[in-house]
């Protein structure tokens, strides 16, 4: 950006929730064709939100509905990161207050995301499509580094969820508390578990305690970002409805409400619906903007 062009505007919503004071704060910034890197970088760092968004130009070829494609990236106070759900649904609600819901595609450095945003009875809801997910096991001198990092005895593990590495967009380490409690006591070792995750290229550890047969509360440390911990992860809860279908833990076809936030005071929910003979994940939230 050069010194004289004006700072563009910089908006602030949530995503996963329709309260100001719940769900996951992001920055948005629509037209960000001024800016380089570094200047994404600082107003990400300045916001002090896990992730803010910045537009542009959609890339030659991307495709979707004129004035509806767009480049996307994303940045936390410290990095860059391939993607981003809460932003991503922040986002597209901020654009489809302007231009109206719709059908929406972004260019994210992990792929091509579809995102169709809804309007009902006045509450807008965002629903992104991932791009093709994988999972993958963890070393068991990796796991027993972050059990070590976390401070969580290895008898604290749900049996029934194996840990393992889920991708769906971002890698996320997914690892089951046995007991509520254990998901709610949270005081972690920053930065051992933050070189850990730079080693594997995590995004964030995905804390996972089933309260039934399709919800979950979850929690997501993110050191790698510059914050202790994210308040709705949409990337891992992308990331969760593979790691959770592949594994057989939900149906092939299966709607889990995901429920984020709580011990942080910012309550929000994320719901992701698995469909059969399709293997992309899609999850849905609602959003707001926070004056």
């Amino acid at each position: 950006m050069t010194t004289n062009a004006p700072r563009p505007e910089v908006l602030r919503y949530t995503a996963f929730s329709d309260s100001p004071d719940g769900g996951n704060p992001a920055g948005v910034v629509l037209d960000a064709t001024a800016l380089d890197d570094s200047d994404m970088l600082a107003i990400a760092a300045d916001l002090g939100y896990s992730e803010s968004a910045f537009l542009t130009p959609p890339p030659q070829g991307l495709g979707g509905q004129e004035g509806r494609a767009y480049t996307i990236r994303y940045f936390s106070p410290k990095a860059e990161v391939p993607f981003c759900g809460h932003a991503t649904v922040a986002t597209a609600i901020a654009l489809a207050e302007r231009t109206g819901p719709g059908e929406l595609l972004f260019a994210t450095r992990a792929g091509t995301v579809p995102v169709e945003v809804t309007e009902e009875n006045g509450t807008v809801t965002a629903t992104l499509t991932s791009v093709e997910p994988h999972i993958e096991e963890i070393a068991q001198a990796d796991l027993a580094e972050a059990l070590a990092a976390l401070g969580w005895p290895a008898t604290d593990l749900d049996p029934a969820f194996p840990p393992r590495i889920a991708f769906a967009g971002a890698r996320h380490l997914v690892l089951a508390a046995a007991t509520r409690a254990r998901l709610a006591d949270l005081a972690y070792d920053f930065e051992r578990l933050e070189a850990l995750m730079h080693r594997l290229d995590l995004t964030t550890v995905q804390l996972v305690w089933r309260a039934s047969a399709t919800v979950f509360h979850v929690r997501d440390p993110f050191p790698v970002g510059g914050v202790v911990e994210d308040p709705a992860t949409g990337a891992a809860a992308a990331a969760f409805g593979a790691y959770a279908r592949e594994l057989r833990l939900v149906p092939e076809d299966a709607v889990l409400t995901l429920h984020q936030g709580e011990d942080l005071g910012r309550p929000g929910e994320l719901t992701v619906t698995l469909r059969t003979g399709d293997s992309r994940i899609r999850v849905s939230g609602t959003g707001t903007g926070i004056s």
